[in-house]
């Protein structure tokens, strides 16, 4: 089965490499996720595994060095303890307390667990080499004798697998500091992989390139831009060059600052660093200086043909009557555009292109037009707008940018953008093309998506069934998920339609081992389950809120001979049977209560002693007390009901008429301590984020169901 490491290309886990050289653990290095990105490793199988500890704890258990974590369950807890550790001696300001600590440790042993070789050793070891040259100096000095022993002993043992490593990726100032050799050349065991989004830009060199990431503040970011914005980043770091965030603000009809505010907040969500913000708008003056030249040098014309007249000549390459019009009358009228007058609202600036080319962007394009409504940044000064294939070019050369990253949606009108360059007398910008992100049951157009938030279909801009940044955070997705997804897709030209479900698998695969496990019962129907023999008066146990996370903390469970369980739980036991109440044990069901045939009571009996193994249902249950919380669970739907919207096809006649469904629930007291924002597993129902915290008794705490990646859709409750 083949193992690819993905990771950062300034920050290579050097433990994890090193430990699966040493381990016989065959790993494809990919180092091309976005800086700051946590390491991944990938199976053939299409599953994954994150973090860097969760990966050497992967690559111990594979290893064919014996005992590599541990002989027993002691030495393997050890080891987990070293790994934890581990990571203090990267810190700077840990570092010599971290070398104290081991050295002291290290005075009566060979190694640091056990009387073998371990991972510890080697991740201890790795870390150590990743700090360069503060760790030379320190071991040339007799400071640390003991830990120096034992490293150099490592060092010996193992020089061949270690030696490859540490050369091709620690400089002297440490890991990632300085430019490694080529990995095929460094790393013959190791396979760089060449597939992915680790693509050339034409042309580009390191330092020198220049990239922007050009949203029009005309709504929020989507996850369509999302894609857009990580590639530029991931260009302009893996290239060492700038990024610019340029506003497109040339249309004041549809923009505002709140949208401004907004790009900006998600920009920061998604982690993208950018040298400087720039608007079109900053250009308006020169823009038109431009406009006005090429009017001058008769590359451009100023036209009074009626719109839907000019559209129908640009389609059957008829040449408008405008345009052989002298240049002072160009002139005059570009004047009455500028005052905004009546006469100037009716005119149009064009590009003098070819009428005849069977590209039709390249048939006499507009560049100006009137707009009387007030801009976002400049109030009224302006009567006359550039058009965005009019501006982006020239803003685009005066402002250094190297290379235009654009989606291929815009392909026909590549010609167009260079064309426009060339007239103008300006420098070539090289564009790069990647595929548009498309979604299943979805639209990213933002006049769509505009028409919801004015319709009242939704909240706003923010809400959970929309595709923005801030939509689908509050639905519970982890931005870390959301750039693991894109950047998986690379910068791949290859139209595709993808799955929400494999976006929310990866999401799953981050909030699953973290977060914390509650208890919510339906409130509708939901049944008493009496316990004869339950204890006397209520207690009270403190469980962890994840068996297998200490970081979650922990929760007081009530145990009581009254709980409640959910009516479609109840509605499946039979008299006699045996159940597992879950965090309690067993319990067997003695009597049915009925009234019309609608189940009212049961009860039943402990039977603590009794294996879990053998019981065929294991039910979620909440003790019948006054601490209970009333909870708000919430689903969504699609917007919109089929896959795949064709181009002739209106969004408004496949509207899904029913998005949202809620349902009431009991919930288990300790959820009043969830926070705005956190994610939640509710035991047997899937995983939550809570919406709206616990503010008082009479109002119920939101949560909104996340997808896990399996269910297309997990109706709760009554629709709206």
């Amino acid at each position: 089965m083949e193992v690819k490491l993905a990771f950062p290309q300034d920050s290579p886990p050097l433990s994890i490499i090193s430990a699966a050289k040493v381990a016989g653990v065959s790993l494809t290095i990919d180092p091309t996720l976005a800086s700051g990105s946590v390491p991944t490793l990938h199976f053939s199988s299409g599953d994954f595994i994150h973090g860097v500890n969760t990966i050497l704890r992967y690559i111990a258990r594979a290893a064919s060095v014996s005992n590599f974590y541990g002989q027993d369950a002691i030495q393997a807890a050890n080891v987990d303890q070293w790994l934890e550790y581990a990571p203090l001696i990267l810190s700077g300001s840990e570092f010599e307390a971290a070398c104290s600590f081991i050295d002291g440790y290290l005075a009566s042993r060979t190694f640091l667990v056990g009387y073998g070789l371990s991972i510890a050793d080697i991740v201890v070891w790795s870390n150590l080499t990743g700090t360069g040259q503060r760790w030379e100096s320190l071991r040339k000095s007799k400071k640390y004798q003991s830990l120096v022993r034992w490293f150099n002993s490592v060092a010996a043992d193992y020089a061949g697998a270690l030696d490859e490593v540490t050369s091709a990726y620690v400089g002297r100032r440490g890991i990632g500091k300085s430019p490694a050799p080529s990995l095929k050349e460094k790393m013959p065991g190791l396979k760089e992989n060449t597939s992915g989004h680790q693509i050339d830009l034409p042309g580009a060199k390191v330092g020198e390139v220049c990239v922007r990431f050009a949203p029009e503040p005309s709504g929020y970011l989507h996850i369509g831009h999302a894609k857009a914005a990580l590639l530029n980043k991931y260009f302009a770091e893996r290239y060492n060059g700038h990024l610019i965030v340029r506003f497109d603000d040339t249309n004041p009809s549809k923009e505002s600052n709140e949208f401004v505010e907004n790009v900006l907040k998600d920009i920061e969500t998604l982690g993208v660093k950018y040298d400087v913000v720039t608007y079109t708008s900053d250009y308006f003056p020169k823009l038109m200086e431009m406009a006005e030249s090429l009017i001058k040098q008769g590359k451009a014309y100023v036209d009074d043909t009626p719109k839907e007249q000019m559209r129908s000549e640009r389609m059957d390459g008829v040449e408008s009557k405008c345009r052989n019009s002298t240049v002072e009358e160009n002139l005059s009228l570009w004047n009455e555009m500028v005052n905004g007058t009546k006469r100037g609202t009716q005119c149009c600036v064009r590009g003098k292109l070819d009428m005849q080319d069977p590209n039709k962007s390249l048939r006499d394009p507009v560049y100006y037009r009137c707009n009387p409504d007030p801009h976002h940044r400049v109030g009224s000064k302006y009567k006359v707008y550039p058009t965005y294939d009019f501006a982006c070019p020239f803003v685009d050369a005066l402002e250094g940018v190297t290379h235009a990253l654009r989606s291929s949606e815009y392909h026909d009108r590549n010609a167009q953008y260079y064309r426009v360059l060339q007239d103008m007398g300006l420098r070539r910008v090289e564009i790069y093309e990647f595929s548009r992100l498309n979604m299943v049951y979805t639209v990213l157009s933002k006049r769509k998506l505009l028409w919801f938030v004015q319709n009242k279909k939704v909240e706003d801009w923010t809400d959970a069934r929309f595709p923005t940044v801030q939509g689908i955070v509050r639905r519970g997705l982890k931005i870390e998920a959301l750039i693991q997804f894109i950047l998986e897709q690379g910068a791949s030209k290859n139209l595709n339609l993808m799955e929400w479900d494999k976006l929310w698998t990866i999401n799953k695969k981050i909030v699953d081992p973290v977060c914390g496990r509650h208890t919510a019962v339906l409130k509708d129907r939901c049944v008493l389950l009496t316990l004869t023999n339950g204890p006397d008066e209520p207690f009270v146990r403190i469980l962890p809120r994840h068996k297998k996370y200490e970081g979650a903390g922990k929760k007081a469970t009530t145990f009581a001979n009254r709980i409640w369980l959910e009516y479609a739980d109840a509605s499946v036991i039979s008299v006699g049977e045996e159940v597992t109440l879950m965090d309690w044990g067993n319990a067997i069901i003695r009597e049915i209560k009925t009234d019309n045939g609608t189940i009212t009571q049961l009860v039943g009996e402990l039977h603590l002693e009794g294996s879990v193994k053998m019981t065929k249902l294991k039910l979620t249950w909440l003790s019948d007390i006054e601490d209970l919380v009333s909870l708000s669970l919430v689903d969504f739907d699609y917007l919109i009901n089929k896959k795949k919207l064709e181009e002739d096809e209106n969004f408004l006649d496949n509207l899904n008429p029913c998005t949202r469904h809620e349902a009431l629930a009991l919930g288990d007291p300790n959820i009043r301590n969830v926070k705005q924002g956190e994610v939640i597993q509710l035991e047997r129902k899937g995983y939550y984020r809570c919406d709206v915290p616990f503010v008082r008794s009479s109002k119920p705490i939101v949560l909104f169901s996340i997808p896990d990646g399996r269910q297309k859709s997990t109706s709760i409750g009554s629709g709206a």
